[in-house]
């Protein structure tokens, strides 16, 4: 009896720290209708600079507390809202997942840039205070963990539903233009949520530090948990999200003292919350979605497929060179990037095109890399099987969301790649005891390819194959549907089609060319582990690809040369690693309205390059005309943007 009120103890504690998260998360979200998946990242932020002013600084707990949540938590909050949020409410949710997955990273790469690694810790309020229950000892922090808990949902609800200011938050979102003419100021009200959201989720950080250790990455993905609660509230109810965040403490802790904690069933614990996440978006129904919503807002324009092909020659031809010209150990980044390549057309195909976010991209890579791991002899034959295991797995995992969509969609994937991550390719079964399994070399018409020059030109054949199939795609009637599809799921469901099962095809086929990727990076690399396909690097992919245009195939090529490149970076110049994430991060908030990125703006360049010599050579040479291939043609391979805006619902 000692231990399970000991347990349920440990549970509360840890719950009342969700329900202050996910009460924040709760207060942006139903009164900005904008979703902030970087909510763990600020709790982190927060968390490391309540360190700096308690521990380093030596400033009194008090004060140092204070500060924090008084002072520049609400200023930061404000800052966010104003500088990178402000104009979300009325854009695609697409849009607004992928700004704020780039504040998450960008504020990682903050907190390692201002704070590099280091041995950290911030003491417990009043430690050393305990209260006794019988066998069971309680310290004043956990105490005052749980009563806050309960003052922040009592004190949010009599906020939301008995002051003025909080009638006119959530007026805010409702009509804005309506509290205007009343005499509200709508983006004053949008500010004091996020200020006190951010508040909120330093408060929660603060909390839990004591306990789980100052860490960027434990404290950030924590926010899953919050993610969980205000899911069970349905993003609306404070009395539902308070009453999640304890139920979701109470089950990890149980299953912490009473689930078996070696073997295979050993991350079981972990994913705990993970799994909460997953069964609450899957089983209980969404909250209404936003009505007179801008859903697609860029369409692009595809090259012809010989301008394709004339191009994807070239790649190859270029690549060939540098097998010539580079070490071994420097194609194997060129072959990583061909990895990272392939895997951001699956994006181009899923989020470009379909308008789906994705948040475990490469989790069906490391299905499919597993799968191919396994074959006794690889060859084009497994190559395929291995693409096809992970299509299948992203068929059945699109089955149980078919009713979802674009919040719930993306989250239900994040809550699939941590369940691989922790669940599966960590355990025994799959890349064995030590975590790694050794891969061979795949042959091609009974010929093995041995060296890593042919391999590396091998994968970039893929690459040009791969992208061309999704071209074929989007210039065909398929393509056409899923633009559409994209634009306004209403105006297509009232047509007859049925976009669940089309849905399913979608994330099938994606994953299949994920899982593709991955068995290709097997064969490179020789040997994979479970580290090599953490779900972090699925949301780096995601801001890789956005930044350089997740809308166009060039936007892949450039973004898998520059996110393989990335941990290079980042290991010859450590002092600026956190900076490369920063910029990542940022740039993907800077560009995440435009999903056409930086490729764009190349082709934008190029065709302003071509007019301007069009125009010279005509002054310079009158009655001539440019030679081949040097003038602006109808066609050169870019993608022009158009801007067409639909009204969804």
């Amino acid at each position: 009896m000692g231990a399970f009120a000991s347990y349920t103890l440990i549970g509360l504690f840890t719950g009342a720290a969700y329900s202050i998260a996910a009460s924040g998360l709760v207060l942006t979200y139903s009164t900005t209708r904008i979703f902030n998946v970087a909510h763990g990242a600020l709790g982190m932020v927060f968390a490391f600079v309540y360190w700096d002013f308690s521990q380093r600084q030596g400033l009194p707990t008090w004060l140092s507390l204070v500060l924090v949540l008084l002072v520049v938590a609400p200023v930061g909050g404000v800052l966010l809202q104003r500088i990178f949020v402000s104009g979300l409410d009325d854009a695609p949710v697409s849009v607004s997942l992928v700004v704020t997955v780039g504040l998450l990273v960008g504020l990682i790469g903050v907190a390692t840039q201002v704070w590099p690694p280091a041995a950290r810790s911030v003491p417990e309020f009043f430690a050393g205070h305990v209260v006794s229950f019988g066998d069971v000892v309680v310290t004043w922090h956990q105490l005052i963990t749980i009563a806050a808990s309960g003052v922040v949902a009592g004190g949010l609800h009599l906020l939301l539903t008995r002051t003025r200011a909080g009638t006119a938050m959530r007026a805010s979102v409702d009509n804005p233009g309506l509290l205007e003419l009343y005499g509200g100021r709508p983006h004053l009200a949008g500010a004091l949520a996020w200020a006190i959201g951010t508040s909120l989720a330093a408060l929660a950080g603060i909390l839990l530090t004591p306990v789980i250790g100052l860490q960027y990455y434990d404290l950030t993905l924590l926010v899953i948990s919050a993610y969980a609660a205000a899911m069970l509230g349905r993003l609306t109810s404070l009395p539902l999200t308070f009453a999640g965040g304890m139920a979701l403490g109470l089950a990890q802790s149980y299953a912490v003292g009473y689930l078996p904690g070696g073997g295979d069933l050993a991350g079981l614990r972990a994913v705990v919350p993970t799994l909460f996440l997953f069964a609450v978006i899957v089983l209980m129904p969404q909250s209404p979605l936003r009505v007179g919503q801008v859903r697609g807002i860029v369409a692009a324009r595809v090259p012809r497929m010989r301008s394709a092909g004339g191009w994807g020659l070239g790649l190859v031809i270029l690549v060939i060179a540098l097998s010539f010209l580079l070490q071994p150990g420097s194609m194997l980044l060129v072959g990583t990037a061909a990895t990272y390549g392939i895997v951001m057309l699956s994006l181009v195909l899923l989020t470009g095109y379909g308008g789906h976010v994705s948040l475990a991209q490469f989790s069906f890579a490391g299905v499919g890399a597993l799968a191919y791991a396994k074959l006794d002899d690889p060859n084009l034959l497994g190559l395929f099987l291995a693409a096809l295991t992970a299509s299948l797995v992203g068929a059945l995992v699109a089955i149980p969301v078919l009713r979802l969509t674009g919040l719930y969609l993306a989250l239900a994937t994040l809550a699939f790649a941590e369940l691989m991550d922790k669940l599966v390719f960590q355990s025994s079964f799959a890349f064995g005891l030590n975590g790694t399994l050794a891969a061979s070399r795949m042959s091609v018409l009974g010929r093995r390819i041995e060296g890593t020059g042919s391999y590396t030109v091998l994968m970039a054949v893929f690459f040009v194959l791969v992208a061309l199939v999704v071209l074929v795609v989007r210039r065909g009637r398929l393509g056409r549907v899923l633009i559409a599809a994209r634009d306004s799921e209403t105006a297509c469901s009232t047509l007859g089609l049925d976009l669940r099962w089309l849905r399913v095809g979608m994330f099938a086929g994606s994953a299949g060319i994920a899982g593709l990727a991955g068995a290709l990076y097997a064969g490179l690399r020789q040997t994979v582990g479970a580290s090599d396909f953490g779900f972090f690097t699925s949301l780096l992919l995601l801001l890789m690809a956005v930044v350089w245009g997740v809308t166009s195939v060039t936007g892949a090529a450039l973004g898998g040369v520059f996110l393989a490149y990335l941990p290079v970076v980042q290991a010859d110049h450590q002092a600026l690693a956190g900076l490369a994430l920063v910029v990542l991060g940022f740039g993907a908030v800077a560009l995440g309205r435009d999903p056409n990125g930086l490729a764009n703006r190349l082709f934008v360049l190029g065709r302003w390059a071509s007019r301007t010599l069009e125009r010279e050579w005509t002054r310079r040479f009158p009655g001539t005309m440019l030679p081949p291939g040097q003038g602006h043609g109808p066609d050169m391979g870019a993608e022009e943007v158009t801007a067409d805006v639909v009204a969804g619902s």
